[in-house]
C-alpha cells in the first residue's frame, strides 16, 4: 500500500472503530457498505491480523486492533495539530481538554488562566463531562489531557497527581440543633443534599453509603456543588461537599462539619494523559504551568 491508499483504509478503519458498525461508517463517510468491508479485508490481509470481531449488531476491536487504533488515532492526532501549525506561523498547537463541571471550576481553571497568559497562541477547547467519559475520551485519543479522579486502572495512560479532595457533610449551626441525635445517625432525619446520581462524586459517597449500611430517608439531588453550598448555607439541609470548597464558611461558622464516626474517604484528582508526540508538548507545559 501506497502512502496515499494507507491514509484511505486507515480513515476507515478509524470511523469502523469508533462507530461500532460498518454499515454506520459507511453512512459517516459517504460510501458503500461493501466497499467499507472491502477495504477492512484488505487491511487485515495486509497486516496478517484480525482487527474486528463481527457481531450480529456491529463489529468491537481485537486486542490487535485495539493497538492499531491507538496508533493510527495518534497519528491522525498529530497530523492535524501540524497542519494548523503549518497554517500559521503563530500557532503553536491545539490541546483539548477535558474535565467534570467541579473540577473545571475549582481547580482547572488557575491552570487555564496561566496557560492562556503564558502562551497565547495556542488554541485550547474544554470538554465539560464526567470523569469517567474524559477517562475514555483519553483512551480513544479523542483529547490530550482529562482531569478526573484517580483512575483504578490508568493502562496505557499516565497521571499527575493534584493531591487528594476531602468530602464531609455541612449544614447551618441551626439546622444541626433541630436533632437530638448523634452525627452517624442524622441521616435517618435531616434532608441530605447530594450531586445527581451521573456524576462521580455521587457514586463515590453512594459507595460509603454502601459500604458502612448507611440509608438516608430524605435525599434531595441537586446538579451543581456551588447550589449544595448555598442551599446548606440557607439551612434548607445538610449537604455533602468538597471540604477544599467550603473553608470560608467553616472558618466563619456560616457552616459547620457534620464529624462522622467512620469518615468518607478522600479521592486522589490529578491529569490524566497519553504518550506525549512532538507537537503536543502543551500537555507538559500545561500540567507543569508556572503560576506567576
Amino acid at each position: 500500500m501506497d502512502v496515499m491508499d494507507n491514509l484511505a483504509k486507515y480513515k476507515i478503519f478509524l470511523s469502523v472503530a469508533e462507530c461500532k458498525s460498518i454499515s454506520k461508517a459507511a453512512t459517516q463517510l459517504y460510501i458503500s457498505q461493501p466497499a467499507v468491508s472491502i477495504t477492512i479485508k484488505k487491511l487485515e490481509k495486509s497486516l496478517n491480523t484480525t482487527l474486528f470481531i463481527r457481531k450480529p449488531k456491529g463489529v468491537t476491536l481485537t486486542e490487535n486492533g485495539k493497538t492499531l487504533y491507538d496508533s493510527v488515532k495518534q497519528a491522525f492526532n498529530l497530523l492535524s495539530d501540524t497542519e494548523q501549525i503549518l497554517k500559521s506561523s503563530k500557532s503553536t498547537g491545539h490541546l483539548r481538554i477535558a474535565a467534570s463541571n467541579v473540577l473545571c471550576k475549582y481547580f482547572l481553571m488557575p491552570y487555564l488562566k496561566a496557560f492562556t497568559h503564558q502562551y497565547p497562541n495556542t488554541d485550547v477547547s474544554i470538554t465539560c463531562t464526567s470523569s469517567s467519559n474524559a477517562c475514555s475520551m483519553i483512551e480513544k485519543c479523542s483529547i490530550d489531557l482529562a482531569l478526573v479522579a484517580k483512575p483504578n486502572n490508568l493502562g496505557k495512560s499516565q497521571y499527575h497527581s493534584l493531591g487528594i479532595i476531602e468530602y464531609i457533610f455541612v449544614c447551618t449551626p441551626a439546622y444541626r440543633n433541630k436533632f437530638d441525635c448523634a452525627n452517624d445517625e442524622i441521616f435517618q432525619y435531616g434532608n441530605i443534599m447530594l450531586l445527581n446520581k451521573d456524576n462521580g462524586s455521587r457514586t463515590h459517597i453512594n459507595n460509603y453509603y454502601a459500604k458502612n449500611n448507611i440509608i438516608p430517608s430524605h435525599i434531595l439531588e441537586i446538579n451543581d456543588m456551588d447550589m449544595l453550598i448555598e442551599f446548606a448555607k440557607m439551612g434548607i439541609g445538610i449537604s455533602c461537599v468538597v471540604k477544599q470548597f467550603v473553608e470560608h464558611e467553616l472558618n466563619s461558622s456560616s457552616l459547620i462539619e457534620l464529624k462522622l464516626t467512620r469518615p468518607i474517604p478522600p479521592r486522589e484528582i490529578g491529569f490524566l494523559y497519553n504518550h506525549i508526540h512532538p507537537f503536543n508538548n502543551n500537555v507538559l507545559k500545561f500540567i507543569n504551568i508556572n503560576f506567576e
